[in-house]
């Protein structure tokens, strides 16, 4: 073998942020490629893809309304992928904080703004938080796995959320599509930057984030999981709960995806419908590894991954592309990401040196 990988004793702080950016750089590379392959001219393409939907007056705030989701919901990944407690059902998270607060919305449309939206905001985080109880109950009480349990009730939210756009919750006045009747304007959050859908959401999501990141650097708690994650002896040795840790973890990753699915439902949906998420909650597992599992960096890694999506929904109109153009480019980020972080742990050597032969 012309290299081979060498196990690193200490973890490379130059790969630690160079790697995110080496796989951003493959992936763009990969795109061009791709659409190359299409038919399609490259440089125009990642014009279009990357470039144009931020040259338009709607392009930033656009950007911010993308990101606020998903920052929020990377946060609380973040926090639970540090301490190795892997919720990959935020996904479903998010939907059942959709569907807490648009049960309230729905019961009392003309209750005063002041009171409605605090109320929703509270009931979106239990709605995801009860959700996330459910892996937490399993992993603590019979180790059940909770990427499997978490991921499998995301299908569970998705089928309850169904048969209410379709059965009771259903728009009399809809003329029989699957969706609820639109909120009030009590129950819309107010827009932030006139003449934009830039909401109160896009402020929580960054207030999250700070606070994320204050939680995980300068609180007993944000310690505690650092140390879970990096050496679990070492916890159990200190005395931790390791326990109360899983439940903190998946709590906080529920209640953010809830928050998140609350934000996205009163504001730039404005009703219930089966398809309330792009898949934002599985974006989100890309965008806090994309942010190094760091708060602040998980801002930057949702603004990333929100400009695909509107980079997906400009090459659909100017280059005829299919929609799974964005899922592509979100996987292709994944998979260098994945890759490149190799460099962290081990270094490039060239091929051991031949054992001398005995005479």
């Amino acid at each position: 073998m012309l290299l081979r990988l060498e196990p690193r004793g200490e973890h490379s702080r130059l790969w630690t942020y160079a790697s995110p950016l080496l796989a951003l750089a493959l992936t763009v590379v990969t795109a061009a490629i791709i659409f190359s392959v299409l038919g399609k001219d490259p440089l125009q393409s990642l014009y279009v893809y990357l470039i144009s939907p931020l040259t338009s007056t709607t392009g930033l705030p656009e950007l911010f309304v993308k990101a606020a989701p998903l920052i929020l919901i990377g946060v609380g990944l973040s926090l639970g992928f540090r301490a190795n407690v892997w919720n990959i059902g935020a996904e479903g998270q998010y939907t059942l904080g959709a569907i807490f607060a648009a049960g309230l919305a729905l019961s009392y449309p003309d209750a005063p703004a002041i009171l409605l939206m605090p109320a929703m905001m509270v009931l979106g985080i239990l709605g995801g938080m009860a959700w996330a109880a459910i892996p937490a109950y399993l992993r603590t009480r019979w180790n059940a796995n909770e990427i499997l349990t978490s991921l499998m009730l995301t299908y569970v939210a998705q089928l309850l959320l169904i048969y209410l756009v379709t059965g009771p919750w259903r728009d009399p006045e809809g003329y029989g599509f699957p969706q609820t009747a639109l909120f009030s304007s009590n129950a819309t959050p107010p827009m932030l930057v006139e003449g934009t859908r830039v909401h109160l959401g896009v402020l929580a999501a960054f207030l999250v984030a700070i606070i994320g990141w204050i939680v995980l650097t300068r609180s007993v708690i944000g310690f505690q999981l650092r140390v879970l994650g990096q050496a679990p002896r070492a916890a159990r040795f200190a005395g931790f709960s390791q326990s109360r840790l899983i439940w903190l973890s998946l709590m906080v990753g529920g209640g953010l995806a809830g928050l998140a699915g609350m934000f996205e439902v009163a504001g730039p949906v404005g009703q219930l419908t089966p398809s309330i998420s792009p898949g934002y909650g599985f974006t989100a597992i890309i965008v806090a590894f994309l942010g190094r599992l760091h708060p602040i960096g998980v801002i930057f890694g949702g603004l990333i991954l929100a400009l695909s999506y509107l980079g997906g929904e400009a090459a659909q109109i100017d280059l005829r592309m299919p929609n799974a153009v964005t899922g592509i480019f979100q996987g292709i980020l994944l998979f260098f990401l994945l890759a490149c972080d190799v460099l962290i742990l081990y270094r490039l050597r060239g091929p051991k040196p031949a054992a001398a032969g005995g005479a």
